[in-house]
């Protein structure tokens, strides 16, 4: 079986990557291979221009990593764990700790930096191995869903910490299952399906949603007679929806209809496709059993 087939990467220094797709899709598997991890049949695999798979040693530390199923020691904590980290990455004992401490506040950690790991709950404990991957200040960043058991609220700090390692030029490749996610913090993504790209561009213009057809939806009061002919639809629901490529000119017929026969139109609302919706499309159905992790 093939877990990656012809798969074209290339992430800018300084840039925020997203790669984005269903479960099985080969996501983790592309992680594996720039990491090291698993040797590609074909092709290579560059860290800042040095081959992975030649030279592992040097490539692996230009790279902080979150895996998508790892876990803390379990009888370090917090603090002792971010220092060893440091250590292994050859920071002085003085500098990994400091470092240690700076990223048990960034990351909110200080009421549980004194606990043993094992002791945390899942998502203090994903926040640890992100300090693990951030504590040598490496200047390329894979993390394999970062965020995965986050409160939100300790998402959109994840999210900050990103933002602040793009600004400092640091090259950050992230998997996702988080459209807001990719949405928020990637300057490009990647949707990925049985083991093809499908598509790669800014959120924004993903399999050209700027361009789609812009969705208006409202509802009439009961017993509305005589309503023009705007190509619209009427929903399961009684809600009237049309597609408009010009949804300026569509607003102002239906407004200006409204105002003239005195009709209140209810639940009015305008839409452009989501990230989400087109990366549904672009996947399809969900890679079942013995798909490609």
């Amino acid at each position: 079986m093939t877990a990656l087939d012809g798969v074209d990467l290339e992430v800018d220094r300084g840039e925020v990557f997203g790669l984005l797709g269903p479960n099985g899709a080969g996501k983790t598997t592309q992680v594996r291979q720039i990491t090291g991890e698993l040797a590609p049949t074909s092709g290579s695999v560059r860290v800042l221009g040095v081959d992975v798979v030649r030279e592992p040693q040097r490539a692996k530390g230009l790279m902080g990593v979150v895996p998508q199923e790892a876990v803390p020691y379990p009888h370090l904590n917090a603090r002792e764990h971010l220092s060893l980290f440091g250590r292994l990455h050859g920071l002085s004992a003085g500098r990994a700790r400091e470092r240690a401490e700076t990223l048990i506040e960034a990351l909110g950690l200080q009421e549980h930096a004194k606990k043993p790991s094992i002791q945390l709950s899942g998502g203090l404990k994903r926040k640890l191995l992100v300090g693990n991957a951030l504590v040598a200040e490496p200047p390329v960043l894979v993390l394999d869903e970062p965020t995965t058991g986050f409160d939100p609220g300790a998402r959109r700090n994840a999210w900050e910490i990103v933002r602040n390692l793009a600004a400092l030029r640091k090259t950050v490749f992230l998997t996702t299952h988080y459209m807001d996610e990719a949405q928020s913090l990637a300057n490009r993504v990647a949707v990925i399906s049985r083991g093809v790209i499908v598509a790669e561009g800014p959120p924004s213009t993903l399999g050209d949603r700027h361009l789609a057809e812009t969705i208006v939806r409202f509802r009439l009061p009961q017993g509305v007679v005589g309503v023009p002919d705007w190509g619209q639809v009427a929903t399961s629901d009684g809600t009237l929806e049309l597609r408009s490529a010009d949804p300026t000119r569509t607003l102002h017929e239906i407004t200006a209809w409204a105002l003239e026969r005195n009709v209140r139109l209810e639940a009015l609302d305008v839409s452009r496709p989501s990230l989400e919706d087109v990366y549904l499309e672009l996947t399809g159905e969900f890679a079942g059993p013995g798909g490609r992790e």
